[in-house]
């Protein structure tokens, strides 16, 4: 059981759940968390990725542990032509494979080997020796000085367990004892769990692929693999500024113990996180990985930085139409833990039931979110901050004004003028019910914004300059498209002055349906006065659904 805490008396949580919850239908129009969808096979088409935009797409994930530079940019083009086609801003985002440990090539042809528990087995870091059922290569070169007798190596995602029983560093061998049956094949993945790996973050392929790929043909986010202290985010920002791709954003991705150890120092360095349970379930035992998760989300959301929850979460839909009451639990607690995204990755890279996967997706998160007491919410990450740094800087301070302001006003919206996306950012940490529209002459800030950031969907203007031309705009749009009604209050982030970080005003505007008359304007152009590149900026092309709307 869990204790609510929006009350002065403690109370259980699930008091706002009735039966009434349950058989209502999911309102999917209002859907805050983000879903990050991996790329492959099987939805690599343009009319494929067409309808993942349309069931709830935000960002595309390019998995460069697999695939080469051509493979990639002709599925990266046919993204951004479906992205076109459906008038979305999808951010995209280049994984790194990060350094690995790989067990080696098996002799005379052999495809799989099969391993008897109680046998004995060495490991050689020859890398170049062709193995056996008694002696396999490992690709790192220091395993003798890194592992104890004692210790444990999981190969092939845990299928099988090896205990160390000694180390002969002389002969770059170590001898291990083999706890399970189990039938591998060659280069299967390698786990050091709670060892110190001797490795870059940043292997020559990862800096390759981020030079010639990521900055080439500018990509949104570099989700880096394998991040272990604050060092490898600058490394990262280093390798990125030289190049000129200061504009993307680093994602931590958290996937062993000396991560986990230095977490403060990479969250303070990183612009967001990823969770990822996968290796991290290697390195550290699996019943702690959900605390693991609660840990690093609830540190994520004091310091207001993104923050995605990946790796099986819907898993058995690679194979199946339906998925386990279990991953949808998974889901919805994530989204209870306060993730801004949720990922999935074979489940759309290779399942055939990958449009059914996100629409799953978004449904779970959208009850879960239904749920949530956003007032409550509010006060609780505006508490968590001061108690955690005595103050809130002053950005932070005027972003908890708007979405307090918001809430005491019952506003539909709040609208965000932005050059970077960083007030978008700081009132999307404290977690408003109402959509927040981002408004900003960049793509790539669009693309970020309404990729990552919780709650947040971007629109892209000619410029900022004219805050009041842009406001009769969107004034105008709301009403004719249903987001709010003559008289209905949204509030407004914006600067007196034009230029990056001038934002200092919070405004608070009524929806007039007759705005034009009353305030004696004429109609103007869309190319005028900094309003709206697009003839609707919440227009019916731009769904809900596909977090493109901010209906």
């Amino acid at each position: 059981m869990s204790v609510s805490q929006t009350g002065d008396i403690p109370l259980l949580s699930g008091g706002n759940i009735t039966i009434k919850t349950i058989k209502n239908p999911t309102q999917v129009r209002m859907r805050r968390t983000k879903i990050v969808c991996t790329l492959g096979p099987a939805c690599w088409e343009v009319h494929q990725l067409e309808k993942l935009i349309d069931a709830g797409m935000s960002v595309a994930r390019f998995n460069f542990s697999h695939g080469d530079h051509e493979g990639h940019k002709a599925c990266l083009d046919r993204l951004r032509q479906a992205a076109k086609n459906k008038d979305a801003h999808i951010a995209v985002l280049l994984d790194t494979k990060g350094p690995e440990i790989r067990s080696g090539f098996f002799a005379d042809g052999v495809n799989k080997i099969t391993l008897t528990k109680g046998e004995n087995i060495t490991l050689t870091t020859d890398y170049s020796f062709k193995g056996d059922s008694t002696k396999l290569a490992c690709s790192y070169p220091s395993l003798c000085t890194s592992v104890n007798p004692g210790q444990s190596i999981l190969v092939a995602d845990g299928s099988l367990v090896l205990t160390v029983l000694t180390c002969d560093e002389a002969a770059g061998e170590v001898l291990c004892r083999i706890e399970n049956n189990a039938s591998i094949g060659e280069r299967k993945n390698m786990n050091l769990p709670g060892v110190v790996v001797d490795l870059p973050t940043l292997t020559e392929k990862d800096i390759d692929d981020i030079v010639n790929f990521g900055i080439k043909h500018n990509v949104d986010f570099i989700a880096a693999s394998f991040v272990r202290k604050g060092s490898d985010v600058q490394n990262i920002r280093s390798l990125l500024a030289d190049n000129g791709g200061q504009h993307i954003r680093i994602i931590s991705k958290i996937e062993n113990l000396e991560g986990l150890q230095n977490y403060d120092d990479i969250l303070r360095l990183t612009d967001a996180v990823m969770v990822a349970r996968g290796d991290l379930g290697m390195e550290i035992p699996p019943e702690k990985v959900f605390l693991a998760q609660k840990m690093m989300i609830r540190e994520a959301n004091i310091a207001g930085k993104p923050v995605i929850t990946a790796t099986q979460m819907l898993e058995s839909m690679i194979t199946n139409p339906r998925p386990t009451r279990a991953e949808c639990s998974d889901v919805a607690n994530a989204v209870y833990d306060g993730t801004d995204c949720v990922m999935l990755s074979g489940e759309t890279a290779n399942g055939p039931y990958f449009e059914n996967a996100v629409k799953v997706m978004v449904n779970t998160c959208c009850e879960a979110e239904s749920s949530v007491n956003f007032d409550a919410l509010y006060q609780s990450v505006r508490n968590s901050t001061r108690s955690r740094y005595t103050h809130l800087s002053n950005l932070e301070s005027l972003a908890s004004s708007a979405v307090k302001t918001a809430i005491d006003i019952n506003a539909k919206l709040i609208l965000v003028l932005s050059e970077s996306g960083a007030s978008a950012r700081a009132i999307a940490k404290f977690r408003p019910s109402m959509p927040i529209a981002v408004l900003t002459p960049s793509e790539t800030v669009a693309r970020q914004s309404n990729g990552i950031v919780k709650g947040c969907f971007s629109f892209v203007v000619d410029s900022l300059e004219d805050t009041d031309a842009i406001v009769q705009e969107v004034n105008t749009e709301i009403v004719s498209n249903g987001v709010a009604k003559e008289g209905d209050l949204f509030v407004i982030v914006c600067g007196n002055t034009h230029g990056m970080g001038a934002n200092n005003q919070v405004r608070v505007e009524r929806v007039l349906s007759t705005y034009w008359d009353i305030k004696g304007e004429t109609e103007m152009k869309g190319s005028e006065s900094g309003q709206v590149s697009k003839p609707e900026i919440l227009g019916d092309h731009c769904g809900a659904i596909k977090g493109c709307s901010i209906m």
